[in-house]
């Protein structure tokens, strides 16, 4: 049944109460309730979402198209497939885990806090279910805005510094997209994806595009090396940004959307160095986490090795490997805003997120150290967790590119074991080490509700993953069959897509 306005709601509610927080609401216990009410009410559109959604259907659904400014070919064009579906989901579900989360750490300007991750969730939306390219920058411009505002208003000591530096990593990358979408509009003189898709784009102009959106899309991977600005937010941001930051994979997302089905030549091209920077950050994130002493900047390292999977299986152009890449956003994204919201319960207590300040932890906290210990075997890549099966995807997807390209990314499970049960044994085991971990109190009923449903997610995903993968298989092969046909001129010069895919092959390292 067709519903043209669900995709309107999931957009727009949180929106509208955002507004309506930082409008009305004066009080804090006030501003709380509002927001909490306004969270829930977004995640209201999921229902139908879910329930009417076809899976076995390759097209966009709940397709919604006003003209917005048709003298330039730009609508309001809404819509979702099986792989933006479940991206539109967990931003609902994450928006209401933040809320319930920092009930009680935020106590300055909260109006203005619930406000802004409202407002943020609502552009979220905007921009996994965006059909027209100048509306998903819109919102994708958007996002930064409450970004910005949150890591600089509610971090630590060097929030902005931390704020100011995501803000022009993410600003020079943007202005690079824009050119991009500029370009693919005086080519197709709509902004409308689908007719992107079908342009004959000569090489040289592939490649431009390509370059262009790589540079907004890498930095919200984050890939390396422009991941730099990770580390600081994670670290001197409030928990709940960098919760959000890593449960919302936007530019892996774009790469998906933007790159391999629109310049399917330059995908084909840069895809060995595309691998290699992947494998480089499978390896590099791994080795440095081994070598912080601060939680958060551990997770901030493991993000950047993990999602270095997640481009790995992108850039294979094989159904596993893609399969894999999406399932691995949405899986980690779960597990590492997991993580990050147990440090941040621990960083809560104590005001410290140093390793070395913990010791003992389970004997203090039995609870809270069965859900963290929960999470950790879901990082490490666990069978039966949500971590295991991204990862196996991409794996065997990159084998059955090259063998030695997935036997060097599988060292990826070997070096997230080791850092990941490194942290667990300083923090969590071993005697109590001082009186501020002595004093620690347990998770709370709040707590344990929020941490009981997030072991629900990664449960759920890891025990029986056919019910993601079912619905984003035929929209994955469709975005693969675009992504391996060229799309240059037609003059007999276009290889073909396994003579590319031997070249892929052929010109990786290893």
């Amino acid at each position: 049944m067709h519903l043209p306005s669900v995709l309107s709601f999931l957009i727009w509610i949180p929106v509208v109460s955002g507004i309506f927080v930082l409008t009305f609401s004066a009080s804090a216990t006030l501003s709380r309730a509002v927001a909490l009410f306004g969270a829930i009410l977004s995640l209201l559109p999921v229902v139908p979402l879910l329930s009417r959604f076809d899976a076995s259907s390759s097209a966009m659904q709940f397709v919604e198209r006003v003209e917005w400014l048709p003298q330039f070919g730009i609508s309001y064009h809404l819509g979702v497939d099986g792989i933006s579906l479940w991206f539109t989901v967990l931003t609902a579900v994450t928006t209401l885990i933040i809320f319930v989360a920092s009930w009680r750490s935020v106590t300055k300007q909260v109006a203005q806090y619930y406000g802004a991750f409202l407002v943020l969730s609502g552009c979220m939306q905007g921009v996994f279910a965006s059909l027209d390219g100048m509306l998903f920058f819109v919102f994708f411009e958007a996002s930064l805005i409450p970004l910005y505002l949150l890591i600089g208003t509610w971090g630590g000591e060097r929030r902005v510094y931390a704020a100011i530096r995501f803000f022009f990593f993410s600003l020079l990358g943007s202005l690079a997209m824009l050119a991009a979408l500029v370009y693919l509009w005086t080519q197709a003189h709509t902004f409308d994806i689908d007719a992107w898709r079908n342009l004959k784009l000569g090489f040289t102009p592939q490649i431009v595009v390509f370059v262009c959106f790589l540079a907004a899309f890498s930095v919200k991977v984050p890939m390396w090396p422009v991941h730099t600005w990770l580390p600081d937010v994670n670290s001197e941001g409030p928990t709940g940004a960098a919760v959000l930051l890593g449960m919302l994979k936007i530019g892996g997302y774009g790469m998906l959307r933007y790159v391999l089905p629109i310049v399917p030549d330059a995908s084909h091209f840069f895809a060995p160095a595309m691998i290699a920077l992947s494998l480089v950050a499978v390896i590099y994130g791994s080795l440095v986490a081994l070598a912080q002493t601060d939680m958060r900047k551990l997770l901030a390292y493991s993000a950047v090795a993990h999602m270095g999977l997640v481009t790995l299986g992108l850039f294979t152009f094989d159904r596993l490997g893609t399969e894999g890449a999406v399932v691995q956003m949405l899986s980690y994204g779960i597990v590492s805003g997991a993580m990050l919201l147990c440090t941040g319960v621990l960083v809560e207590r104590t005001k410290n997120g140093s390793i070395d300040a913990y010791g003992g932890v389970a004997n203090t906290m039995p609870r809270f150290a069965v859900c963290a210990m929960l999470f950790a075997m879901a990082n490490v890549g666990l069978p039966g967790t949500s971590g295991f099966v991204g990862e196996f995807l991409v794996l065997m997807g990159a084998i059955r590119l090259n063998f030695w390209i997935g036997a060097a990314a599988a060292t990826s499970l070997i070096l997230s074991a080791a850092y990941t049960l490194w942290m667990v044994k300083r923090v969590i085991f071993g005697a109590v080490k001082n009186e501020r971990v002595a004093g620690l109190r347990d998770l709370g009923k709040r707590e344990l509700v929020l941490f009981g449903a997030m072991a629900v997610l990664v449960l759920g995903i890891g025990v029986h993953p056919k019910t993601f993968t079912d619905a984003m298989g035929p929209s994955v092969e469709r975005l693969l069959a675009a992504a391996q046909s060229s799309t240059l001129p037609d003059d007999g010069s276009a290889p073909s897509y396994n003579a590319r895919r031997e070249a892929v092959s052929e010109r990786t390292p290893g």
